[in-house]
Order: structure tokens, then sequence, then C-alpha cells
């Protein structure tokens, strides 16, 4: 990842796609496992907190490859089916992946959501939505809210850290932090919307068997 680190300094035109393909590995079933994303992230958060590079680009490509990272995994879910759950390298986690099932049975979308930011799993969490067939729309609208909500976060760090060495606190900073706190509160509302919309439909077909048949 230094050496990628490296790249982008010395080529800023390919920060956005180098960045795109990053947030797909780590989002992407298995291979999510194997790349180390968050130190890469905060190190070209720390880039845009200088000014080396445009952070438009690389919010865009990043954003674009998570989304497709989990819309892949999901999709492979779907096609395999339970058959996945029994290959490597989940095999070798039964227990977890089972705790992940009942917890979609309970809390399907917002499992979605709050997946994205649970570092190792994040890349597992949509395959067993697949495996699970979670409602496509619904899937997606999570997938799509957590990405944004993601790579801003997982820049800020870094961002700020080179804001604060550089001594350069000013409007800018404040622009990112109140943009930050609106992307936030923005998706844990519309998420909660969803979630009880999404919710109710559950709640009201077991209301319905359990009324008798007048």
């Amino acid at each position: 990842m230094a050496d990628i680190g490296g790249f982008i300094t010395t080529h800023q035109a390919w920060a956005g796609p180098i960045m795109g393909a990053v947030a797909f590995g780590e989002s992407l079933a298995f291979v999510g496992l194997l790349v180390p994303a968050t130190a890469l992230m905060l190190a070209v958060g720390g880039m845009i907190g200088t000014g080396a590079i445009d952070p438009v680009p690389v919010l865009a490509w990043a954003i674009g490859g998570a989304v497709l990272g989990d819309a892949v995994s999901y999709v492979i879910g779907l096609t395999m089916g339970m058959g996945v759950c029994r290959r490597w390298p989940l095999n070798r986690h039964r227990s977890a992946v089972a705790r992940t099932r009942l917890f979609f049975r309970r809390y399907g979308f917002a499992t979605i959501f709050l997946g994205r930011f649970l570092g190792p799993i994040r890349s597992t969490v949509p395959l067993v939505a697949g495996v699970l067939r979670m409602d496509h729309r619904a899937f997606q609208v999570a997938n799509v809210l957590s990405a944004i909500l993601w790579v801003p976060l997982m820049l800020s760090p870094g961002y700020l850290a080179a804001k604060s060495i550089a001594g350069q606190e000013g409007s800018q900073e404040a622009d990112w932090m109140r943009l930050l706190t609106v992307a936030i509160l923005g998706s844990i509302l519309v998420t909660w919307l969803i979630a009880r919309k999404v919710g109710a439909k559950p709640r009201l077909r077991s209301a319905a068997a359990r009324s008798p048949a007048s």
C-alpha cells in the first residue's frame, strides 16, 4: 500500500481510479479480506488535506467502487446460494456466518448499512444478503447510502490530521465537518425510515396469519 500511496503522490490524476479500485476490492466478497485499504485511505485523506489532490474524483470513484463491490458480492451470494457458506473461507467461520444470518433475519436493511463499517466482515455482509435473497431494492438503497457515508468517514481522519499539522484550520475544515455531519444525519434518517417501511411488511403478514378467518 505504501507503493500505491507513492504512485498517487507523483501521479495525482490517477488518484480517483486507484481509490475506486481499492474500494471495490475492499468491498468484494473474499477479496476484501486481503485488501487493507484503511491505511491507504487515511494517506489519501491527508493528501486531500494538504491540497495535493482534488477530493471530488477521489470521492466519486471510491463511492462508486464501494457500491459496485457490494453489488457484485450480493450477486455472488444470490447465484451460489447456501453452497458458498460451505466453501473457503466462510467454512472456517461458520459460527460468525450463523450469527450474521440471524442478524439479517431481524434487522435485514440495517445490517447492510452497518456492515460497511465492521472491518473484516465488510465484504461478507452483502454476500450473505444475496444468499438470504434480501429484497434487491432495499439492498441497493442501503448499499449506496452506506458507501456515501463510509468513504468520507475513512478519508476524514487523514484530512483533519493534515490540516492540523499544517495549521490550516479554517473555513475548509469547517465546511468538511459540516458536510460530514449532514451526511451522517441524513443517512441515519433515511436508513431509519426505510428500515421501518421494510420491517413493517413482515409484521403485517404475521398479524394477518394470526388473525382468525372471518
